[in-house]
């Protein structure tokens, strides 16, 4: 079953494309990484999906419905984790209230419940953060701040999870477990996209790539997307390449804040 089809999609801020031409479609429990350089059009294309901006030209279909059209109901099957930037770490709040944002925002205007607050519990527990329930978020590690943000996302129960730059500012411990929570939820049906600079702990997890830059320059299984060629026309030759012993290229990042 397709959940997400994208069609000719372009879009542009300030007549500047940000996205040009784009077409690609996932399946049901497929795990992407979304690749490119800074500007390449990644989040633009998150926020698209999400149905937070409307494509110049072209179609979108979540689950078969149009995002920009069906927002409110789109957002019930997606979880969205921002960039760790996005969320002010000067903000007094209680992880139990990061955490609990994500059922409140599709409640509207009734009141949390105690379902609501098992659910959140249960994701917390997942990410395996069930003691940082009253603990202040400011306070926490940059790992365990995005395991938060992770759990608020998870804790809507989505059919889709939309992931940019999970790994930025999280130490391999966190790291792993993102992966780890990942793995699980693909192999239950949940697709996943997942915005990242560098992809070599997610090489033996993922089973699709896209490689993007304004323009979609490949879509498909790692073993054929992740070529020395392809790695060039999205990033430039400045890339160094490794061959695994798989059999396909991928580049090799020092920085995984690229």
């Amino acid at each position: 079953m397709k959940t997400i089809v994208v069609e000719n999609v372009e879009f542009s801020y300030n007549r500047e494309n940000a996205l040009e031409n784009v077409s690609f479609s996932v399946n049901e429990g497929d795990f992407v990484a979304v690749m490119g350089p800074n500007g390449s059009g990644k989040t633009t294309l998150l926020k698209l999906i999400l149905g937070l901006l409307k494509p110049k030209s072209g179609k979108i279909k979540v689950f078969n419905l149009d995002p920009w059209e069906n927002r409110e109901k789109i957002q019930n099957y997606i979880g969205f984790m921002p960039q760790k930037e996005h969320i002010s770490s000067n903000f007094p709040i209680l992880v139990k209230d990061v955490v609990l944002l994500g059922r409140a925002a599709r409640k509207r205007f009734s009141k949390l419940t105690k379902e609501d607050e098992k659910k959140a519990k249960e994701a917390l527990m997942a990410v395996g953060l069930e003691n940082y329930w009253l603990k202040k978020f400011n306070e926490l590690s940059g790992g365990q701040q995005q395991r938060v943000l992770l759990a608020r996302a998870l804790a809507v129960d989505p059919k889709i999870l939309l992931l940019d730059e999970p790994f930025n500012g999280v130490d391999i411990p966190s790291q792993d477990k993102i992966i780890e929570v990942m793995d699980k939820l693909a192999k239950k049906g949940v697709t996943i996209l997942m915005v990242v600079h560098n992809i070599n702990p997610l090489l033996h997890h993922i089973n699709k790539v896209i490689l993007l830059n304004r323009k979609l320059i490949a879509f498909g299984p790692p073993s054929e997307v992740l070529t020395a060629e392809r790695m060039v026309e999205t990033y430039g030759s400045s890339i160094p390449i490794v061959v695994c012993e798989e059999g396909y290229a991928h580049p090799l990042f020092g920085d995984t804040h690229g």
